[in-house]
């Protein structure tokens, strides 16, 4: 899980307030496991559930910023993946992105924003 702040946009450019927040997938069991064992909420934690409310252009473009690219934000393990013959295609940045926006599925998380970091996947280190 990698932890993301939240930006104030001045003009185009970003200024990151002392926000924490959490994008998640309500009927993902690791998610719920990690909220559950995090205490995410109890530590004031903005939860969005990304099935019901999607992810915006803009916070996806903050999130591949901090992430480095848009590909470190994209899951492989979606199920949608492989039936859309991805696994056979060269995809790019433009490609990733794109693929987030239209399916919420391929978006890698939790992804967690914090203090200007984040945090993306559920991997033991991001915990």
């Amino acid at each position: 899980m990698k932890v993301f702040t939240a930006a104030v946009s001045l003009r185009g450019n970003y200024t990151w307030i002392n926000m924490k927040k959490l994008y998640h997938l309500s009927s993902c069991s690791t998610c719920k496991k990690i909220i559950a064992e995090t205490g995410v909420q109890k530590k004031g934690f903005v939860l969005q559930d990304i099935k019901t409310e999607h992810i915006t252009p803009a916070q996806l473009d903050e999130m591949a910023k901090l992430a480095g690219s848009y590909e470190a934000l994209f899951s492989r393990r979606s199920q949608k993946y492989r039936p859309m013959g991805l696994h056979e295609k060269t995809l790019t940045e433009k490609d990733y992105r794109d693929l987030i926006l239209q399916e919420y599925t391929f978006l890698k998380r939790p992804v967690a924003v914090v203090d200007g970091k984040i945090y993306v996947g559920a991997d033991t280190k991001n915990v």
